[in-house]
């Protein structure tokens, strides 16, 4: 009986060590690369190796942070094919997501009304970190406004809204018109239209696998022999 408050609270610090450097992997502070000492962290955070060295499994179970035998962790750098095979599950997922959201009579639009205007916000400064953070929390919420649970977890746990967030920040597409690539998904859920709703989440993130390939097209096209 002792045990049980213990154990919720090293599970709560433990979250909050991970939304920490979840945070600071978005936003850049953290580079791809760049490596991620416990005792510095745990010393910057105020707290114990322990909830850091499960943060950092969480992250990696998230393919955001990679770890090595001997040497430690460091921010997972990842490249387009690498983030191919995660479109397709994304795109299911968010589909049936925004189709629950739209059927859900105790979804607040207004979060993600919120969401998107803080996009827009960031748009209009350049400020792409601030943007990324907020197009990952704009993903998150329409999933959890789907009020289900199984779906919300498989989603978290697979980490494909982080992964794929910044491949959409490598396109040719202004920041104003990533922002309002959200615009139809909204409008679908706020009028409970769950079919559209579905329909304009699967279009939103295929639109951006489409430029992954053609980024990977480009690449192996560049590298062929006798191509300056």
């Amino acid at each position: 009986m002792i045990a049980a408050p213990m154990s919720i609270a090293r599970t709560v610090l433990r979250e909050q060590v991970k939304e920490v450097l979840l945070e600071r992997i978005l936003r850049g502070e953290l580079e791809p690369g760049e490596r991620l000492v416990e005792t510095r962290l745990a010393r910057e955070l105020g707290t114990s190796q322990a909830p850091v060295r499960e943060a950092l499994r969480d992250l990696e179970l998230l393919r955001l942070v990679e770890s090595e035998p001997f040497r430690g962790s460091r921010v997972r750098a990842v490249d387009d094919s690498q983030l191919l095979p995660v479109f397709p599950v994304r795109a299911a997922l968010e589909e049936l997501a925004a189709s629950e959201a739209a059927r859900n009579p105790d979804c607040d639009v207004g979060a993600l009304d919120h969401e998107l205007e803080s996009m827009r916000e960031a748009a209009a400064a350049a400020d792409w970190r601030t943007q990324i953070a907020h197009d990952v929390a704009f993903h998150r919420t329409m999933v959890e406004l789907a009020g289900n649970e199984p779906l919300l977890q498989s989603w978290l746990v697979l980490g494909v809204e982080v992964s794929t967030a910044f491949a959409t920040y490598q396109t040719l597409w202004d920041q104003t018109e990533l922002a309002e690539f959200h615009v139809p998904i909204v409008e679908a859920i706020r009028a409970g239209d769950s079919r559209r709703a579905g329909a304009e989440a699967r279009k939103h993130v295929r639109r951006t696998e489409r430029v992954v390939r053609q980024r990977i097209r480009d690449a192996r096209s560049a590298a062929r022999p006798g191509r300056q």
